[in-house]
């Protein structure tokens, strides 16, 4: 069995969260033993009601290397938190090692905690695994560290594997996702089915709300398709991804790196006159029940990527309707899988959604290739199983 040390950036429970979960969930039983770092919040509440060992942390430091959220302007203002950080994240290590002595590994869960796994790889003397899952941006010490410190690099797809630097070998291991089995069905989901009309086109979103994920250019799609008299139910699942208050919410929001997205989607429906139609579900756990709720899963993110949810849609039949300039044929084919849009074009998504439904056969044979390329690229276990490869082969 392989101890391996795991350090998770985001306390939201999120796109990466579930990844990793996922992953952990499906190593053949006794092959891992997980042992984690994450800050507190609900990511670290899932892992250890999953049964793992989980050391919480106030927050990971990071240097945020991404495509899209690298610092200008005002973002540089972003690295004063990583700095108060810092201290708890190296102490946090600390603790980790007096409390796991034996560990076999090291895996980071995001390319922008690097530093926090060389300082982790220097503290263990352990091999380190970086798990690259958002879209770079060019960077020469990036390059240098991965090419000289990294003892294995993991992307989710080609889109992130192209972002890397091509001196840097690099292994793709796509996400998994293995759908839940008929259950019970949540409340929240529950109340959702009742409340949807005979014969609409069921057009969801999923995800944590955040204005970069486009949950706004989701809303003006719907204010235009409903204007047209479409038979359609549009369903926004999702919370915010933080609870603030007081001086940090007034500062983070003034800045403009805060925003109450539950408030400002509750405005949007109440303004427009759209409550009878369009629909807001708090986060589920286990989506699968959400995901047979829907006939198409909307994903008009600001990143240029796509995302977990058109995976788990695509298992359960569901094409996608996906906010990506040159998407590359392991996620996702245009006119095959599901309909592409540009970024930030919400009349674009509003004509996608109306063409999907005049025209369900349409929807449904893209939902069925998008299940065949889930089945070949997105298998939990056999993902899972490369990964235990690259363990046996460092440790």
């Amino acid at each position: 069995m392989k101890r391996v040390l795991y350090i998770h950036l985001a306390g939201p429970f999120g796109g990466a969260s579930r990844s990793l979960l996922e992953l952990l969930r499906a190593f053949p039983k006794g092959a891992v033993e997980p042992l984690l770092i994450a800050p507190r919040g609900s990511a670290a509440d899932h892992f250890a009601q999953s049964g793992f060992e989980v050391q919480r942390v106030l927050g990971v430091s990071r240097y945020d290397t991404t495509r899209y959220g690298h610092y200008r302007g005002l973002r540089w203002l972003i690295l004063l938190r990583e700095i108060w950080l810092l201290p708890f994240t190296l102490i946090a290590l600390w603790k980790a090692s007096r409390r796991w002595r034996d560990i076999d590994l090291i895996h980071i869960n995001e390319v922008t905690i690097l530093g926090v796994g060389l300082a982790a790889k220097w503290l263990f003397g352990r091999p380190l695994v970086v798990h690259a899952r958002s879209v770079q941006r060019h960077s020469r010490l990036l390059q240098r560290l991965l090419e000289r410190r990294a003892d294995a690099v993991v992307a989710i797809d080609e889109t992130v594997r192209a972002s890397l630097p091509a001196s840097v070998p690099v292994q793709v291991v796509h996400n998994g996702f293995t759908p839940a089995s008929a259950g019970a069905v949540p409340a929240p989901v529950q109340r959702l089915r009742d409340n949807l009309h005979a014969g609409s086109l069921r057009v969801g979103m999923v995800g944590t709300l955040l204005a970069l994920k486009g949950v706004f250019d989701f809303l003006e799609a719907a204010r235009l398709v409903l204007a047209q008299g479409a038979n359609v139910d549009l369903v926004l699942v999702g919370s915010n991804t933080r609870r603030l208050g007081g001086l940090k919410e007034r500062l983070l929001r003034g800045l403009g790196f805060a925003q109450d997205m539950e408030a400002g989607v509750e405005r949007f429906v109440a303004a427009h006159g759209l409550g009878e139609r369009v629909h807001r579900v708090e986060f589920v756990a286990e989506v699968s029940s959400v995901y047979e709720s829907l006939d198409v899963v909307c994903f008009p993110s600001h990143l240029n990527a796509i995302g977990r949810p058109v995976i788990e849609a695509a298992w359960h039949l569901l094409p996608s309707i996906a906010a990506v300039s040159e998407p590359l044929p392991d996620t996702f084919v245009p006119g095959e899988t599901g309909l592409q849009i540009p970024a930030r074009d919400a009349a674009a998504l509003a004509g996608a959604i109306l063409e999907l439904e005049k025209n369900r056969e349409e929807a449904r044979r893209m939902g069925a290739a998008a299940r065949r390329l889930a089945e070949r690229n997105f298998d939990s276990r056999r993902n899972a199983q490369q990964v235990l490869d690259i363990y046996r082969r460092l440790a």
